[in-house]
């Protein structure tokens, strides 16, 4: 393990692209979201957001899989089958002409999906620890943030120039690439003497060990809280700027800026994260998500929206906060947890993803004629998060006294 400040561009560079395939296959289609409802026959199209808030529902539980079989079997195997069924998921997508199929496809898609994203948390935990792990998990962040500033331009693209089944083809052949990197390049991090022998047991006491770790429960559950809150937004924001705003055509780009926003804070992460501490930021953060989501609900109470220059702006501050969490919340969580980075990293992610999507599936009902219940969610969950932050401050000046 290193403890260094020092750390390879290359393997930053490929963790990032292992979870960038995640991010691919959620914002890439975000474009193509109306024209597949109306080709699959859906006549709700707050419905079509269950193709976005689904996955991350495979995504919960496929973690729950591949991470404690990751602590037994290795780290590239388990990278290598999660592939395998998003490929077969994602031939399910594109020769289907069933809503309730695609759905399912989705799922699995997340199911597939939940290996590169929990093996890389993995794999970054069997190499680095403390706020260098913060560092570097903040840098993959912000690489991996590229993805959404991008990917639902190169959708446009593809949906312009062929159809909605050329993204996910598109997103397989990506995903190919990065996979055979990955085979080329990246050694096997779990040591013999790291290896768990695998028993169906395996999952009840790692669950048992992870939950004797109370500051990783605690920050496992701000992260079901901003990420669930944040899932609004992937799962409606095309319904907000299309539908709302009339601005169709520019979706796109004010995603990107969104995306950027986000990503440029994950940098600022990156520099800061060794001088202050990855606590303190993040509860600086969570402190900032609250309040500037409390600010527009005060203003806007009435529901009217206010014009898009506002509306991104908030957006925009709102988003750099949550730059700053990401990376954090999941370094804090794991801190504790290196002695079970597989399981540790696939029951945070399973937890904080399936508290997600309900968060996510209520909220957005609401959203369809204004942009307010998205900052009521935004101001629930950012209290509730200071709240834990301040439960695990107290508890550690405790300690130390």
């Amino acid at each position: 393990m290193q403890n260094q400040p020092n750390f390879r561009v290359e393997f930053i560079a490929l963790m990032a692209s292992l979870m960038s395939i995640v991010a691919l296959s959620i914002d890439a289609l975000l474009p193509a979201l109306p024209k597949i409802g109306t080709a699959l026959g859906v006549t709700d199209p707050s419905d079509n957001q269950l193709l976005i808030t689904m996955i991350f529902l495979g995504l919960g539980f496929g973690q729950l899989i591949f991470g404690p079989l990751s602590d037994s079997f290795g780290r590239k195997p388990m990278v290598y089958f999660g592939f395998a069924v998003f490929v077969i998921s994602s031939l399910v997508c594109v020769t289907t002409n069933s809503f309730e199929v695609m759905i399912i496809g989705r799922i699995f898609q997340g199911i597939g999906l939940s290996s590169p994203r929990t093996i890389a948390i993995a794999i970054t935990r069997d190499t680095y620890s403390g706020d260098l792990m913060a560092k570097v998990l903040s840098i993959i962040v912000m690489f991996f943030i590229l993805v959404p500033i991008v990917a639902p331009t190169l959708g446009q693209w593809l949906l312009d120039l062929f159809n909605w089944q050329a993204i996910f083809n598109g997103n397989l052949f990506i995903g190919l690439i990065i996979v055979l990197w990955f085979w080329k390049r990246q050694p096997e991090t779990l040591s013999s003497k790291n290896k768990i022998k695998f028993t169906p047991a395996i999952f009840i006491t790692g669950a048992k060990e992870f939950i004797r770790y109370r500051e990783a429960v605690a920050f496992t559950l701000v992260s079901g809280f901003i990420t669930g809150s944040f899932m609004v937004y992937l799962s409606t924001s095309q319904q907000i700027f299309q539908e709302q705003y009339h601005l169709g055509d520019m979706f796109p780009y004010i995603f990107a800026s969104t995306a950027f926003s986000v990503g440029f804070a994950t940098f600022t992460n990156s520099r800061l994260v060794m001088r202050f501490g990855a606590f303190n930021i993040a509860f600086t953060a969570a402190l900032a998500y609250a309040a500037i989501s409390l600010l527009y609900v005060i203003l806007f109470f009435s529901g009217q929206n206010p014009s898009i220059a506002v509306l991104i702006s908030f957006f925009l501050i709102q988003f750099f906060a949550v730059g700053f969490l990401f990376g954090n919340l999941r370094s804090l969580a794991m801190e504790p947890l290196g002695h079970i980075a597989g399981i540790g990293s696939a029951i945070n992610g399973f937890v904080s993803t399936v508290m997600a999507v309900p968060i996510a599936n209520y909220i957005g009902s609401y959203v369809s004629t204004s942009v307010l219940p998205l900052f009521v969610g935004f101001s629930i969950f950012g209290v509730l998060s200071v709240f834990v932050f301040m439960i695990v401050r107290r508890r550690r000046t405790v300690v130390r006294a």
